[in-house]
């Protein structure tokens, strides 16, 4: 009867990975106390939480994989960070004016296999799996799950430098100044996927504070064959924005060297009032 537990827990664990992130019963998200400052030498503060009310408090992001895109590449480091089990907060410098990109960033393996007839589960990074999964492992199935959690801040004069693609995973790259969307604005982002435009993909869209409307008010829109879509705001407030690529599919079982691969972003923009 354990047994068949641990197997039932972990395809439904599987099948859940394999849905679209706005489907999951949390959304993660680092959000800034604000994202516009008059001017530099100032600080922000950012929390990381994954829940399913925006942007309520959930469970707590790591900050291990935090990585901050700085105006001029000057340099400036995560400062009073601090981990409850509903979110992760942190101070960061604004030393330079213009724009700072904050993203967390993952990328790791999980693997299904047996043992003896008992399932196992494992999760660490292709330098670990070797040391920790036996060689004789039986009915083995690799996934490699590569998520970026983001968001913008601007102190003075917004500026573009940190606005590039890393090519790594899936990113949205702002067309226009993230930090400069006013509600009645269309605005234009690009998805990427290592580096290459994503088109077909689906983007949702959620302004925070769903626990008050009777709807979650969720906007699907499609990129087009550039990876661009053009996004409406009709309102003011915070937004969360996501989109997801690949995922577990019947009959396909993934090896080390091709690894079954579920790419994810999300980010959060402030929308303001003109």
């Amino acid at each position: 009867m354990t047994k068949n537990f641990l197997l039932r827990s972990a395809l439904i664990a599987s099948m859940i990975a394999s849905l679209p992130l706005a489907a999951h019963a949390h959304r993660s998200y680092l959000l800034p106390s604000d994202t516009t400052f008059d001017k530099a030498d100032t600080f922000v503060t950012i929390d990381a939480s994954s829940a399913d009310e925006l942007f309520n408090l959930g469970r707590a992001l790591p900050l291990d994989n935090i990585v901050i895109a700085t105006p001029g590449n000057v340099e400036v480091k995560a400062e009073s960070a601090y981990t409850t089990k509903q979110r992760s907060s942190f101070e960061l410098k604004l030393p330079k004016e213009g724009t700072y990109k904050i993203a967390l960033v993952n990328d790791g393996l999980s693997a299904m296999y047996k043992v003896n007839g008992e399932t196992k589960r494992w999760r660490g990074t292709k330098d670990t799996f070797a040391k920790e999964v036996p060689a004789d492992a039986q009915d083995l199935n690799v996934s490699r799950m590569q998520s970026r959690v983001e968001t913008y801040v601007t102190a003075g004069k917004a500026s573009t430098d940190t606005l590039k693609a890393t090519n790594v995973g899936l990113e949205m790259v702002p067309v226009t100044a993230p930090t400069e969307i006013y509600s009645g604005d269309t605005t234009t982002v690009r998805f990427l996927l290592d580096g290459k435009p994503a088109p077909d993909l689906t983007v949702s869209i959620i302004r925070g504070g769903n626990r008050y409307r009777d709807a979650i008010g969720e906007i699907a829109l499609k990129t087009d064959k550039d990876g661009k879509v053009a996004i409406k705001w009709d309102d003011a407030g915070m937004y969360w924005i996501s989109a997801s690529v690949g995922g577990m599919k019947p009959g396909i079982v993934g090896t080390l060297a091709e690894p079954i691969r579920r790419v994810s972003y999300s980010g959060t923009l402030e929308v303001l009032q003109p």
